[in-house]
């Protein structure tokens, strides 16, 4: 095959890149993400601090999903660190002192390849509900804290360092002023860190620390050198000494360690070491000197931690793949027992009160068991799943979405549901097992999907049967090995939906889904040799711990994308940095290396293809494994001969994992970095966050086009979706500009939400079921509004603020401003819906706002209850509508909006449907003007009864009435009763339970229940039911005005004698 070298690729960067930009976040924050989840599996919890006098209360650290913190032993959690800088937490810790003091050490305390990084350390004073940074901000990851049981203020950290580079905020940081300040009172070098610090609990001056020098790298990771160790320190911290005496010589790794709360003087070591000097330490004179007991270790990649039980002095509890325990200080153990449960764990919390009682943090989320493991409880309502990729299929009416995850298999699962409830954790279903990485799906056929798992074990999933084929391509007789990376690129031809692409190090290629493949190229990466390349300063021995463990390796093809406008043009990217380029489907290949502006070697995270122009294509690279976090996004617009920057305002530390470009706009991109999501609708000029994502790296991001929905996979969080965000099209300098402008209206899909749980949302399940919300049900407008004036307040308040500040008197406004101000009304937003024939079926009322805002209407007309009263009238039928928008205040009208279209169209997702869509819209226009006399003439029942019982006491009260008058107030109160009945019902014969018949009221209620949930159709009994309500109705309100007209008299007669009587009318006058 062919190939061209293109060196030294200059990197232009447009003059246009360095313009303002000019769309604030806020006025777009009406399109805002969507979480859909799920929480059928969870996410890595890296710590767990449990309130010491309260044990319902926890706070949970994850590895990559923020904190989150339960006041009710798990029945709810909720998030409480969203808004902070860093998602990824590495421990927290409760003030023994103070219980509403929390520290958080942000970065995830482990080494994996997929570790995000922090700022620092955090403090609340309150619990939780806020958090300031108190410093270490260039720590990146924290391995612990610990604070002083008497003095909240004193504490101790160990900073564990970058992973993926050297220096930064490293060794034992102590405070003794809450934070204010800090001293570094342990430090070994630029590449050695501390993974872990604690406390002899009987005396608070004795610490100690495990040095871990370790370093992580795109190629490989080393786990130990001659800089790890243990250090103990006597007098708080302020000097250490190393007490490595009878634990392996020389080159050690990551050492976790326990003291015991039974005996302080026992204190135990796991050990990383090469040369199989690993193993399980025990020492009796607090760490002075050590014995090995075991060759157990485990992996300081994942874990070596160690957690000794509170009262049994030789119980000691290993996190694992499999938990692990001894019972006899570390000569043996054994597995603990994870029937039902995830693996890999990360901590534990043992119940002092109740030693079988245990809380246990793992790649799969909180566990709880009561048993010692026998029975495990898991906790389904923690949104904190890991998805490396996203994709979505074309299945209607609502989509799925596809992706893999962090340990906890590939999955896919509806955008959206019929249900009240929203997605729920059982809407989601397994594809494929193992750590889930790109899955792709088959757009003419949403049944077929393909998942993989990690290193290229991919599946043909039948989402009709569950059934997975295993169509992973193998080398041939005498051909060498492939390399996978962890996350094997995939996709599935835009041209051919039975084609599909998938790359090693070699790119293949399968025209009948995957059960045959072809090699259409050689190796695409540089052929590098890993154990040649220097880290931290050397090249290091086969036997250095944990060399190139849990690391791919190094040198295969880690992007993929196809041209969407020609066939055979392909772009695939390497995690050394190179891409390479085929027009021709893969017989002749161009490399493209060194372009100026980005670091050599750096990884392709994503290459896209223009969906608008063949030579156009879109890159990121991610330097994160350098330990480098700059946004580095690029575009060629000559298929790669050239290429210019668009990261422009992107936040300068962040990486860019992801770019998608719009399939209508040319010009608009999204992009997904270490923290949020951002889209450019001038090709990445300028570039907006978008709303709605707590703090979270967005690794991937998929486009459904039917929806014009932007679906994000979030690494800690799970799914999100953006739901129409078709605005973002168009919002730019001629809409800004504009007073008002109302976006196109997307069709509305009218059906009825099922409620099959009973009830409405998730029922009488308990506050523990988890669910995601639904889109809003029916149409949704969008609207945007240059500004609303500010308030005769406001603008006096912002000028005697000006005025205080400049040193002038602020003088007492005049009693006519002040009316003015109490008299001025609010704004307000009215939306006036139209149907087909221009009649006017709902009207809405909403606080303007400045920027985009959105209101939807629910697709039924307004009630014809008395005014005041809540709830919506009936469902409107589908067809062609307007929409017309005005802002009115103090009695002004401006109209925004004149009637502009949109449809309502039915799902048609009933077995019966109704024949006559118009005969039911006409019941429900009658229905409805019924109810409205019905409801009125109700009011006037009940005020017509007040004004009865009035006069009866002034009749019984005041002198010189007629007491006469009394015999025909008393006809009149039996004549209302008898209406009462007709009206609501025989309340003598019902309160005795005893059959009554229907009332008006009832009747005419049941049949508005029967077709206010349904869109089946008019039905005989309906109509019968209606007429005789109306009947009934008719003949009542006879009566009724017959009673009010005798009242009316004898208010008459009483003209001057009584005082004024309630409903007497306006013409009453004060005598």
């Amino acid at each position: 095959m062919k190939f061209l070298n293109l060196f030294f690729i200059t990197l232009a960067f447009s003059a246009c890149a360095q313009q303002k930009n000019n769309i604030d976040a806020g006025t777009v924050s009406a399109v805002s993400f969507r979480m859909v989840g799920p929480a059928l599996t969870s996410g890595r919890v890296s710590d767990i601090a449990i309130h010491p006098s309260n044990t319902d209360t926890w706070y949970v650290s994850t590895a990559s999903g923020g904190l989150w913190k339960t006041q009710n032993h798990g029945i709810t959690f909720n998030p409480i660190f969203d808004s902070y800088a860093s998602y990824s937490i590495g421990c927290v810790k409760i003030a023994p002192s103070n219980k509403n003091t929390v520290w958080v050490g942000s970065g995830e305390n482990n080494n994996q390849r997929s570790v995000s990084y922090g700022d620092g350390v955090y403090k609340s004073l309150d619990a939780g509900k806020s958090f300031k940074n108190m410093g270490l901000n260039n720590s990146e990851h924290i391995g612990g804290i610990v604070i002083h049981p008497t003095d909240e203020n004193t504490l101790w950290v160990a900073a564990y360092g970058p992973l993926w580079s050297s220096g930064g905020d490293r060794g034992v940081y102590k405070t003794t002023d809450g934070g204010k300040t800090w001293n570094r009172t342990l430090f070994i070098s630029e590449n050695t860190g501390i993974a872990e610090i604690h406390m002899d609990p009987s005396n608070p001056n004795i610490l100690y620390a495990s040095a871990h020098q370790r370093r992580r790298r795109e190629w490989t990771f080393i786990s130990g050198g001659p800089e790890s160790g243990l250090y103990k320190s006597i007098d708080g911290g302020d000097t250490w000494v190393e007490i490595n005496k009878g634990l392996p010589a020389g080159y050690m790794g990551r050492v976790g360690m326990s003291v015991s709360p039974a005996d302080p003087n026992v204190v135990y070591a796991i050990v990383e070491a090469r040369y199989g000097k690993k193993g399980f330490y025990k020492s009796t004179n607090k760490g002075e000197n050590w014995s090995k007991q075991s060759d157990y270790a485990t992996s300081g990649n994942y874990y070596q931690e160690i957690f000794c039980d509170p009262k049994d002095v030789n119980k000691v509890f290993s996190m694992n793949t499999y938990l692990h325990h001894t019972e006899d200080g570390g000569k043996t153990f054994k597995r603990t027992g994870e029937k039902k449960k995830h693996v890999d764990n990360h901590v534990i919390w043992i119940d002092p009160s109740n030693t079988d009682h245990w809380v246990v943090g793992c790649d799969g989320g909180v566990y709880e068991t009561y048993t010692h493991a026998k029975e495990w409880r898991y906790f389904a309502n923690i949104p904190i799943i890991q998805f490396y990729k996203v994709t979505t299929d074309n299945d209607a009416p609502f989509y799925n979405i596809y992706g893999g995850t962090q340990d906890n298999n590939s999955m896919g699962g509806p955008s959206a549901t019929k249900n009240s409830a929203g997605i729920l954790n059982l809407d989601w279903f397994i594809t494929n097992g193992g750590d889930g990485f790109e899955s792709a799906t088959d757009w003419e056929n949403p049944n077929i999907t393909y998942a993989q798992a990690q290193y290229g074990w991919i599946v043909r999933y039948d989402k009709a049967s569950g059934e997975k084929v295993p169509i992973q391509p193998m080398p041939g007789e005498n051909e060498p090995a492939y390399r996978w990376n962890w996350d094997a690129p995939l996709l599935v031809s835009r041209h051919d939906a039975s084609t599909i692409y998938f790359a090693a190090n070699k790119l293949f290629k399968s025209e009948n889904r995957g059960d045959d493949w072809s090699t259409i190229s050689p190796d695409l990466s540089r052929q590098l040799d890993r154990n040649k390349l220097p880290v931290m300063g050397q090249v290091w021995t086969m036997d250095a711990v944990m060399k190139n463990k849990s690391t791919t390796i190094y040198g295969n093809i880690v992007a993929l994308d196809e041209s969407p406008l020609k066939q055979g043009l392909l772009y695939a990217g390497t995690d050394d940095g190179l891409i390479q380029i085929t027009n021709d489907d893969g017989k002749t290949w161009r490399k493209v290396d060194a372009i100026k502006g980005v670091p050599a070697r750096t990884k392709v995270n994503m290459l896209t293809a223009s969906l608008h122009d063949e030579n156009e294509a879109f890159v990121a690279f991610n330097s994160q494994r350098d330990g480098d976090f700059t946004p580095y996004l690029l575009r060629t617009s000559d298929q790669g001969k050239t290429w210019e920057s668009i990261a422009s305002n992107l936040p300068e530390r962040g990486n860019v994992y992801c770019i998608k470009q719009d399939h209508v706009n040319p010009d608009l991109l999204f992009a997904g970095t270490e923290f949020g999501a951002f889209f450019s609708n001038d090709k990445g000029q300028n570039w907006t966050k978008l709303s709605g994502l707590p703090t979270i790296a967005v690794y991937d991001l998929d486009i459904q086009q039917r929806e014009n929905d932007l679906v994000a996979a979030t690494f800690g969080r799970g799914f999100y979706v953006l739901d129409n965000y078709e605005p973002l099209r168009t919002v730019g300098k001629d809409i800004l500009n504009k007073r008002a402008h109302l976006f196109s209206v997307k069709d509305a899909l009218l059906y009825v939400p099922a409620t099959p749980l009973g009830g409405g949302g998730t029922g009488s399940q308990g506050h523990n079921m988890w669910s995601a919300k639904n889109p809003s049900f029916g149409a949704t407008f969008s609207l945007y509004l240059d500004g609303v004036g500010s308030s005769l307040r406001s603008k006096r308040q912002k000028e005697e603020k000006k005025l205080e500040k400049e040193g002038t008197a602020v003088y007492y406004p005049s009693f006519e401003e002040i009316r003015a101000e109490d008299l001025e009304g609010k704004a307000s937003l009215i939306w006036q819906i139209y149907d087909a024939s221009g009649s006017e079926v709902r009207r809405m009322k909403s606080a303007p706002k400045k920027g985009i805002q959105r209101q939807v209407w629910n697709l039924r007309t307004n009630t014809t209850d008395p005014i005041g009263s809540r709830g919506s009238g009936f469902l409107v039928t589908p067809g062609d509508y307007t929409v017309s928008i005005s802002l009115v205040k103090d009695g002004s009208v401006e109209l925004l909006v004149d009637k502009q279209a949109f449809k309502v169209k039915g799902l048609n997702n009933q077995t019966l449907l109704a024949e006559n869509p118009e005969e039911l819209k006409e019941f429900r226009a009658e229905m409805s003007e019924l109810n409205r006399k019905v409801s009125g003439t109700e009011k006037v029942m009940g005020e017509t009864k007040e004004s009865i019982e009035m006069i009866e006491k002034a009749l019984l009260n005041y002198p010189n009435t007629d007491l006469t008058l009394l015999k025909s107030i008393r006809e009149m109160m039996v004549s209302l009763k008898d209406l009462e009945v007709l009206m609501w019902g025989d309340k003598a014969r019902s309160s005795r339970d005893f059959e009554t018949v229907p009332s008006i009221s009832g009747r005419l209620g049941m049949v508005g229940y029967q077709i206010y949930q349904n869109t089946a159709g008019v039905t005989k009994t309906h109509r019968l039911n209606m007429q005789i309500a109306e009947k009934q109705y008719n003949a009542l309100r006879t009566e009724l005005n017959e009673i009010i007209g005798k009242l009316n008299a004898i208010e008459s007669k009483l003209e001057g004698i009584i005082p004024y009587t309630k409903n007497k009318g306006a013409d009453w006058k004060k005598d």
